[in-house]
């Protein structure tokens, strides 16, 4: 999920904490597990800090270690350790609980980050694979606003957070089946749906923030991609997308950002276009189509020897990338 709603969901769990006679009993506790279950739903993406050091180094490594197996205790651990002495928890009652509440937050942030299309090596270390149910779409407006709603109903007063939050939790949990339902049967049903298909072509269904609507990619079995939606029921392919087979696309691979975007990614396609001073090698993934264009990219210049000379890894639509490495209309893709 986005950093907001990770933001509001910590102050849920507050809420929800509520349901702990020791929390509900112990307003220092109470306090300690407000900053607990917030710090601990922004905790696993403390990785964003590589960005200072470089967009491929950040997407290589975000979602990975911090959201592990190792670090579901590694968090709460840390954060009870700085908590305790802050709030004067001495007893080894309270710091429980306040470790029980840090874990379930961090646990959260790592279980709804599986439900997007991004991914987490939630798995690691027994493995690196990366884990994307493509579920939720990574800012969900109705989990963003039902959180919004409900702690503003706590902060009023209105409602009492105990029952307000387990209410609210319940309808996160049905909506979550519901949207798991709807993705397994959409899944099932498109090869229907698509008059061209082929007993080896293998789908991905990729939600939007429209719930009705949804991005689809067919992966063929030579390599390529058709990339499209389904919107309201009625599919729709909007792209072919086949990487070049230029030998500056291999050359390419070894160059350490593309290197960081391919283990990121298993949906990429490359294109090459010619310049005056050697060739620009974009590759896309086919996963966040928008505007028929797919602005999620590792790109790299290289001159006629395939010596690198600029790179870029992130978000960027062509129009802005031509601009960044000034590229001339009259280019040629080979």
């Amino acid at each position: 999920m986005d950093t907001a709603t990770h933001f509001v969901m910590g102050f849920g769990l507050a809420g929800l904490s509520f349901v702990d006679p020791a929390v509900a009993s112990q307003p220092m506790l109470a306090g300690a597990v407000m900053l607990a279950t917030v710090i601990g739903s922004q905790a696993p993406d403390a990785d964003t800090a590589l960005r200072l050091k470089s967009n491929a180094v950040y997407i290589r490594n975000h979602r990975g270690i911090t959201h592990s197996l190792p670090f579901l205790l590694l968090w709460p651990g840390l954060i009870t350790l700085v908590l305790s002495p802050i709030f004067g928890l001495s007893d080894m009652r309270s710091i429980s609980h306040l470790a029980l509440w840090s874990f379930i937050a961090v646990a959260v942030h790592v279980f709804s980050d599986v439900f997007n299309t991004y991914g987490t090596q939630a798995a690691r270390p027994i493995t690196e694979r990366w884990i994307a149910w493509n579920i939720i779409h990574i800012f969900d407006p109705f989990i963003f606003g039902s959180h919004f709603a409900a702690i503003a109903l706590w902060v009023t007063g209105l409602i009492p957070p105990a029952p307000l939050f387990v209410t609210l939790y319940i309808i996160i949990v049905l909506y979550y089946i519901w949207r798991t339902v709807a993705h397994f049967r959409i899944t099932r049903s498109i090869m229907l749906k698509d008059i061209k298909h082929d007993p080896t072509d293998k789908y991905i269904v990729i939600p939007t923030i429209t719930p009705r609507r949804w991005n689809v990619v067919k992966a063929k079995k030579e390599g390529d991609y058709y990339v499209g939606q389904l919107n309201y029921g009625r599919l729709e392919w909007f792209k072919h997308a086949v990487s070049s087979r230029h030998p500056a696309v291999e050359r390419s691979k070894s160059h350490p950002d593309i290197e960081a975007f391919l283990y990121f990614t298993s949906y990429a396609v490359a294109e090459v276009e010619e310049l005056p001073s050697g060739y620009i090698v974009r590759w896309g993934d086919v996963r966040y189509l928008h505007r028929k264009q797919f602005p999620f990219v590792a790109v790299l210049v290289m001159d006629h020897q395939y010596h690198p000379l600029q790179t870029y890894v992130g978000w960027l639509s062509s129009e802005k990338l031509d601009e960044r490495f000034a590229i001339e209309p009259g280019s040629m893709k080979v």
